[in-house]
């Protein structure tokens, strides 16, 4: 069964950062695309960044382009989004997700392309 453990959060004024990780007890992680979302309170999760198995592309909401950035460590089993110049509108709890398809090179961008998730994380941004 794979575990993904999310870490990072926290409390940040408005034009801070945080950098989240992941970890996953996965021996194949390195074969699999990772996603990040974001769910905040009364909405539905959305997606907000997702990389490649080989960490080679990346895709990203418009609503963050620019100021996160998602990476991987394979070595590490562990994946990362580095949030900067944070908004109060990105207020969430955000959850790292495993791609379902195995050795692909595409990073999908629906909820339903994800079979593995994780606990997820709060992200509060005061204004």
């Amino acid at each position: 069964q794979v575990q993904l453990v999310e870490s990072g959060g926290g409390l940040v004024q408005a034009g801070g950062s945080l950098r989240l990780s992941c970890a996953a007890s996965i021996r194949t992680f390195s074969q699999y695309g990772m996603g990040w979302f974001r769910q905040a309170p009364g909405k539905e999760r959305e997606f907000v960044a997702g990389i490649t198995r080989s960490g080679g592309n990346t895709n990203y909401a418009v609503s963050v382009k620019g100021r996160f950035t998602i990476s991987r460590d394979n070595a590490k089993n562990t994946v990362y989004l580095q949030m900067n110049s944070l908004k109060p509108e990105d207020t969430a709890v955000y959850y790292c997700a495993k791609s379902a398809y195995y050795r692909s090179s595409y990073y999908p961008t629906r909820l339903y392309e994800y079979d593995d998730w994780g606990q997820g994380t709060q992200v509060t941004v005061s204004s």
